[in-house]
């Protein structure tokens, strides 16, 4: 679906906004790879794109954020520190995924069965070169 090397910090803002084209009818977004390849930095450079007014940070420890757009409401998602599927099933889940609104989900392979079928998987890893690859599949 998409496909692109991201060539440095700066070349991240071009590369939100042909994600963001590519997927302009998706919703769900579940962002794989290996902590510090730059999913965080990545979804900061989306929600830019997406003219957020909010500060964006990692969820890490609050699990969601809720950002504010003229695009409409923005969750993002760090499931990273979850213990157990259950505090997930605990903060309601279904309310945010089934929205309609963008989600924005780092750390999806704690909670893989959880996910709506028609998320789009988003890998993100880093080239010998130290650049970094996004691609997108569907779930």
């Amino acid at each position: 679906m998409f496909k692109e090397v991201i060539q440095s910090i700066g070349d991240i803002e071009r590369v939100a906004q042909a994600f963001l084209e590519a997927h302009s009818e998706e919703k769900v977004f579940a962002f794989y790879g290996e902590m510090g390849v730059g999913k965080t930095t990545f979804i900061k450079a989306l929600c830019d794109a997406l003219e957020v007014e909010d500060y964006v940070t990692s969820p890490t420890f609050s699990l969601v954020n809720e950002y504010s757009s003229n695009k409409g409401n923005i969750f993002h998602f760090d499931f990273y520190r979850i213990k157990n599927i259950h505090e997930v099933y605990d903060f309601g889940y279904e309310e945010y995924f089934y929205s309609g609104n963008i989600c924005l989900i780092e750390w999806p392979e704690l909670i893989d069965t959880l996910l709506p079928s028609n998320t789009v998987v988003v890998k993100l890893e880093e080239l010998d070169n130290g650049l970094r690859q996004i691609m997108t599949e569907k779930l």
